[in-house]
């Protein structure tokens, strides 16, 4: 009889794992066991705010994304992953909560705005990793991640925070119906953006950028909202057998000991020696008067 190697690992972890540990088990998700699972639900995390006329106006007057949508996309990602690998508390951690609330001063917004941008972190990624995942996410790490956006929608002064995994998502479903549709803004905010995930591609790929993007968003009322061209069956058959091969061979190899994210370090073209964390953040948001952190 085969065990699945990398399942039988994570399963015993899991069994050890205390509620209170909630940051290190969201970590260990995050970084390792289901690790790029998690990267490409948080880029598409990234794209669903498109599909909002109020956050896309906002996003777009910024003018932040139109300028340098590659910055913009990996020092947003640089953020989350910096909370993540760093805690919430640490020196890290907290210097770049203090980056998102500088930036999100003066920004306007509902707080059901605020709240959607945040819990698209935690959805989004989440459910992508149910339906796609070489395994699905725990009952612990359901409730790990929702613990982990509580506490930074607490330091970032978002109200109202759902208090479960469930409350979670029903607040997102609901906010999307009555939110997602197209706008100028948000097709122009997804063309910028483009660029950025087909750098990610190979080569042949590159061209199909878009394509690959509404299949993966799956979501008729998002690829309308965002411009995008409506995948055909084909596609959305190629990609449900690739992830169901490349499941089946993660499954039965060990679990990774790297992590997926190392702070200060970052696999890019636009920080290809590393990066301080002075450099994370939209260029015209003022720095505080300390000297930045250089990161190893």
């Amino acid at each position: 009889m085969i065990i699945h190697t990398s399942l039988a690992a994570s399963q015993r972890r899991q069994e050890r794992a205390a509620p209170e540990d909630w940051e290190e088990t969201f970590r260990h998700m995050v970084l390792f066991d289901l690790a790029a699972d998690m990267e490409l639900g948080l880029f598409l995390s990234y794209y669903r705010n498109f599909a909002i006329p109020s956050i896309a106006a906002t996003l777009h007057a910024n003018g932040e994304i139109q300028q340098r949508p590659m910055k913009r996309s990996y020092d947003t990602a640089i953020v989350i992953y910096e909370l993540i690998a760093s805690g919430l508390d640490s020196d890290r951690g907290r210097e770049m909560i203090a980056l998102l609330n500088r930036a999100h001063r003066n920004v306007p917004g509902s707080k059901d705005d605020f709240l959607y941008v945040l819990l698209t972190l935690l959805v989004v990624p989440i459910r992508w990793t149910q339906h796609h995942g070489w395994r699905q996410a725990t009952s612990a790490e359901l409730a790990a991640a929702s613990s982990f956006f509580t506490e930074l929608g607490a330091r970032m002064n978002i109200v109202e925070i759902p208090a479960t995994y469930a409350e979670a998502e029903q607040f997102f479903d609901r906010y999307e119906a009555t939110h997602v549709a197209p706008s100028a803004e948000g097709q122009q905010l997804m063309d910028a953006t483009v660029q950025v995930f087909q750098s990610r591609l190979p080569r042949p790929l590159r061209p199909f950028a878009s394509h690959i993007i509404s299949v993966m968003l799956d979501d008729e009322r998002l690829v309308e909202a965002l411009g995008l061209p409506r995948p055909s069956w084909v596609s959305s058959a190629l990609m449900t057998r690739g992830l169901a091969i490349r499941n089946a061979i993660r499954r039965r190899r060990p679990l990774g000991h790297k992590p997926h994210f190392t702070p200060g370090k970052a696999g890019s073209s636009l920080y290809p020696g590393g990066y301080s964390l002075g450099q994370i953040g939209p260029v015209d948001v003022p720095q505080p008067q300390t000297a930045s952190h250089e990161l190893s």
